[in-house]
């Protein structure tokens, strides 16, 4: 196997994927100041990388700034991001917080900590962001993190929730992205170790095994291993919403459906046996890879890729 070969085909493939998720979304437009939320860990370096990339071959001009939050975990080497990123010669900011302690202050030993860390995280990264004058916030959450919030929220939350990859932030002062969201997990764990990232472990959620959140992406590998397919039919599901069919009232007037007379290709089979649709075969990209989800075409294409980038 050419090694080289691989990897560029694996690369080709991620800028591929992140620029249509950008361009279906219009996550990213000219003059955008980005803030690239790095963690240390192999997604957020992923992100910072592809991005970057995309930067230099993009027709819309864009800044991005790299801003890590130091938690003051014990043990955690300061010096590596600021390292990398001084040579990468990227813009950044390092922002020091002590919420480890906070966390480990309020949350019971074995109690689940990702909750409150978010929680602190994300309002102090809401305010660096105004600080910078960032006009997005990107995120590091891949295809996976997205269908394993999906079924966590269907399995423990009763709700038909994803994680959208564009969204105002709750505080209402920002756009959030998530550049990734066509990206599955196994590539930029691939991406990780052909860049060699640096990475820096999580000592706060990082070593809890039992999560909810860990056994149901177990749940999505072991389908992604014996259904080929299946994870990725899911993320299409999100992009092909019937509410007529599902039992929302705010989304639908179940109330005011009357008969009409007329046919109705989306009308209820009520008497037919259960069919479900044999998924349609993969569209054949130019490197011979599966094409990701597309939504409806926006008018212009900005980052998405041509066969011979």
């Amino acid at each position: 196997m050419d090694v080289a070969f691989e990897n560029r085909k694996l690369e080709k493939r991620l800028c591929r994927l992140v620029g249509q998720a950008i361009d279906d979304y219009r996550m990213i437009e000219d003059g955008d100041r980005v803030m690239v939320c790095l963690s240390g860990g192999k997604d957020s370096y992923s992100l910072l990388d592809i991005l970057m990339r995309l930067q230099r071959r993009a027709p819309a001009r864009f800044e991005l700034i790299a801003v890590n939050l130091d938690q003051k975990q014990p043990g955690f080497p300061a010096e590596v991001l600021p390292n990398y990123l001084n040579g990468l010669g990227i813009r950044f900011h390092i922002e020091t917080q002590d919420t480890y302690s906070i966390v480990k202050q309020v949350i019971p030993e074995g109690k689940t900590m990702c909750s409150l860390c978010s929680r602190l995280r994300r309002g102090i990264l809401y305010r660096v962001a105004r600080e910078l004058g960032a006009t997005k916030i990107a995120l590091g959450h891949h295809r996976d993190d997205i269908l394993q919030t999906l079924l966590l929220n269907m399995f423990f939350g009763a709700k038909l929730k994803g994680m959208p990859p564009k969204l105002v932030s709750d505080n209402g002062e920002h756009v959030v992205i998530r550049p990734l969201a066509y990206v599955p997990e196994k590539d930029l764990i691939r991406w990780a170790q052909v860049r060699q990232f640096p990475i820096i472990p999580c000592t706060l959620c990082g070593s809890q095994d039992n999560l909810q959140r860990k056994q149901v992406g177990d749940l999505l590998r072991e389908w992604d291993r014996r259904f080929p397919g299946r994870i990725d039919n899911m993320l299409k599901a999100l992009q092909n919403v019937v509410p007529s069919h599902l039992m929302d009232r705010r989304l639908y007037d179940f109330a005011g459906v009357r008969a009409t007379g007329r046919p109705d290709a989306d009308g209820d089979h009520a008497f037919d046996a259960e069919e479900l649709p044999m998924p349609p075969p993969f569209a054949a990209t130019p490197d011979g890879d599966d094409a990701p989800p597309t939504a409806p075409p926006p008018e212009r294409r900005v980052f998405a890729l041509t066969p011979e980038d």
